[in-house]
């Protein structure tokens, strides 16, 4: 049996330009979908929540066949199935602790109108998980040694971690403000919006010195940090209801420079997605994909594949607020 890849690679060659997304996209994420519903990073590898919810959002978006409907409903059973008691959702089925996807997979059934209970059990885990910098130690250290610490930061300003209880980092924190800016008042607490007003100014007191984002600290032992195009993309789209401030100008700045500079496939795809909801202008983004694709066969991972069609896709609910206000619960 050919593998996803494969079957690709052979429809490609023999396609139009134009048809990239519906020639390889759709055919590459109908294919590596695991038995069980869900995706895993690679063709064969096992399922887990990141790949899969990447994966939902760029295909709920892209067609309405029988065949992507159906692939996505099971996905989304998967994805219900694997939420934990506490309403959280671990990343892989057989880890009884949740983390980071749960943004992931709140804004993943959120856009799609589903599991509203599910969603609301997601979104009180996430306000009430804190990351390190709150706690008591942490604030004993931060008095105790003040400024001689080698990374510099404001402490007070909180996000999201990878893990709970762990530092604030800036995608996890840029995910969980993507899904809170969405979520209309009858699923968002009121403790939600004190987190998402400190998450965000925790993103921009991150901010690398000349615009952009890289995964934590703007400063090492006094060296200034390099911004790297994932993270400044995704604390964008979190950030994306303040386009006039100096901070998100000189990040969109930055990341039309680089953008040129592009290798990966994915990041690119991320780019031109978030240059394209700032107004930016941007080159079109199919004729360098193809190029990556002739040249390495850049689709074995399930998420750049995801992202890829999601920047090809010209409706993307997970980027437009719907939300006004906020509802005692």
């Amino acid at each position: 049996m050919l593998g996803a890849l494969k079957i690709a690679t052979r429809r490609f060659k023999d396609a139009p330009s134009q048809a990239f997304r519906r020639e390889i996209c759709l055919p590459f994420l109908l294919e590596t979908q695991n038995s069980d519903g869900g995706w895993g990073n690679q063709l064969g590898l096992g399922t887990t929540v990141e790949p899969t919810c990447s994966a939902l959002l760029a295909l709920a978006s892209a067609s309405n066949s029988g065949e992507v409907t159906n692939s996505v409903g099971r996905g989304n059973d998967w994805l219900l199935a694997a939420q934990l008691p506490d309403g959280s959702w671990p990343a892989c089925l057989g880890q009884q602790a949740g983390c980071w996807v749960t943004s992931l997979a709140c804004l993943t059934l959120h856009t799609q109108g589903l599991a509203r209970s599910a969603v609301a059990r997601g979104v009180r885990w996430l306000c009430d998980a804190w990351p390190g910098e709150g706690k008591l130690w942490w604030r004993i250290r931060n008095r105790v040694f003040g400024e001689t610490f080698a990374v510099k930061q404001n402490h007070s300003f909180r996000g999201w971690s990878w893990t709970p209880g762990t530092s604030s980092w800036t995608e996890p924190t840029s995910y969980a403000l993507i899904l809170l800016r969405i979520l209309p008042e009858d699923l968002l607490l009121r403790s939600a919006v004190r987190r998402q007003r400190l998450g965000e100014a925790m993103l921009y007191d991150r901010m690398c010195s000349g615009g952009g984002w890289n995964c934590g600290n703007p400063m090492v032992y006094g060296v200034a940090g390099q911004p790297q195009v994932g993270p400044t993309v995704w604390a964008l789209l979190a950030l994306q209801d303040y386009p006039d401030r100096p901070e998100n100008q000189q990040s969109l700045d930055w990341l039309e420079c680089a953008y040129q500079h592009i290798r990966g496939p994915g990041s690119l795809a991320l780019a031109h997605l978030c240059l394209e909801t700032y107004g930016r202008p941007t080159p079109p983004l199919e004729p360098t994909l193809q190029s990556f694709f002739l040249n390495n066969q850049f689709f074995h991972s399930v998420p750049t594949m995801a992202w890829v069609l999601a920047a090809l896709n010209p409706t993307r609910k997970y980027l437009e607020p719907v939300r006004r206000g906020v509802t005692e619960r």
